[in-house]
């Protein structure tokens, strides 16, 4: 298997493990020193999860306070252990009225097998809420 393969496996077995909420296959894909940052959003803090005990309470957070409507993945792009990932999802949180949809880009650094970095940059402003330009 080439470093390729195995950096795209290992942040697809991720997604597969947040979708199924198997916290700790999701936990298994990342190093003891992996970093992950949420740049923020109209509707969502800006957060820096370190180690993986940060990253534990990262899907932890998410699997039992996140209800899920859709989460796509749209493109995967990958350039040596760099792998960029954009999608969408919808969800509802609990205790917050509403839902929270986005569109978002994450890139992850996989080293030696492991998720050591992932950052993601999201958007919740719908399409029809862009000023077109034309």
């Amino acid at each position: 298997m080439t470093n390729d393969v195995l950096e795209h496996t290992i942040v697809d077995t991720m997604f597969e493990a947040f979708k199924s909420q198997n916290l700790e296959q999701a936990v298994a894909t990342v190093s003891d020193d992996t970093v992950w940052i949420h740049h923020g959003s109209q509707k969502l803090p800006s957060l820096r999860f370190e180690g993986k005990s940060g990253v534990t309470q990262f899907f932890a957070t998410n699997f039992n306070t996140m209800h899920v409507e859709y989460f796509d993945i749209l493109k995967t792009t990958q350039q040596g252990d760099t792998i960029v990932v954009q999608g969408k999802e919808k969800f509802t949180i609990d205790g917050e009225e509403g839902f929270f949809a986005q569109k978002w880009v994450q890139i992850y650094t996989v080293k030696n097998g492991l998720i050591t970095r992932m950052e993601e940059f999201a958007t919740s402003v719908a399409d029809e809420e862009y000023m077109v330009v034309a």
